[in-house]
């Protein structure tokens, strides 16, 4: 009798860490359709830009982020709206279901280590150059204090989590931003929001509160994807919105690239445990 209780109680931890390590990830196709999944397989990330009367045309089959897309969408109606998904392929993998519990967690730590975007690079495309997109970013306690704060760690994500940074863009310069971070099992999507106006040289091109940047990462097995869309209300000045699509294209570009290598550190260090 003692040997069979203790069976089902080992049984039942298994089941559990199972469930709890070992999550159901997304098929591919299914978020995204076959078109675009046979582009990205093939190194094609699509980009799309609007200016006028914007809805989301590449936006992944997702309950969770389509509600936040729509909020941002009722709340800011945007003038402009660039959209890029990307595809990155987990390292050592071997037909892997998901990622696991603590792949979840450093993911979703090195994704609120915003201080690690400090020296991101980008293509300027109004200068034809490569250009330093954040010369500094930190955490910091609130927007009127702004004093520095460590990146937090987490032992699990957290469903919603709001955390405020001051970043120096070489091209808006000082601003303000809250980060609104959501999870849900496979999925980890934050929002940036400009708490100051963004200014391009003496000319005010988005406003304070006109700007949401919205990233979603979602697993899909070997796989995760990471689709981008920044929206903004921006002023009407000739060729202002078209310059800050372009800039928000590579901008995205960037963030990407910042995700991949936050996502090879996170996953090299949760299988080094």
């Amino acid at each position: 009798m003692k040997q069979k209780i203790l069976m089902v109680l080992i049984l039942a931890i298994l089941l559990n860490y199972g469930q709890s390590n070992f999550a159901s990830a997304f098929d591919l196709e299914d978020l995204i359709g076959t078109e675009h999944l046979h582009g990205l397989l093939e190194g094609r990330n699509p980009v799309l830009s609007q200016f006028k009367d914007p809805e989301p045309r590449l936006l992944p089959r997702h309950d969770l982020l389509k509600g936040l897309i729509d909020k941002v969408r009722r709340d800011l109606e945007p003038g402009t709206l660039v959209e890029t998904l990307h595809l990155y392929r987990k390292p050592d993998v071997a037909e892997r279901a998901a990622w696991t519990g603590s792949e979840e967690t450093e993911l979703y730590n090195s994704m609120l280590a915003l201080s690690t975007l400090t020296g991101l690079k980008y293509y300027s495309a109004s200068r034809g150059a490569i250009r330093t997109l954040y010369e500094a970013s930190m955490i910091i306690d609130g927007p009127a204090t702004k004093k520095p704060l460590p990146d937090p760690v987490y032992s699990q994500p957290q469903k919603e989590l709001s955390l405020f940074a001051r970043q120096h863009d070489l091209s808006f310069g000082d601003n303000i931003y809250k980060y609104d971070y959501y999870y849900a099992p496979g999925s980890l999507i934050f929002i940036q929001e400009n708490l100051t106006s963004l200014s391009a040289g003496i000319i005010p091109a988005v406003g304070k509160n006109k700007l949401r940047s919205v990233v979603a990462i979602l697993d899909a097995g070997n796989y995760i994807l990471v689709y981008v869309a920044s929206m903004a209300k921006t002023v009407s000045f000739p060729g202002m919105k078209e310059r800050i699509g372009n800039s928000f294209t590579n901008r995205a570009e960037a963030v990407f690239n910042w995700f991949s290598t936050q996502a090879d550190k996170a996953f090299a260090k949760a299988n080094q445990q």
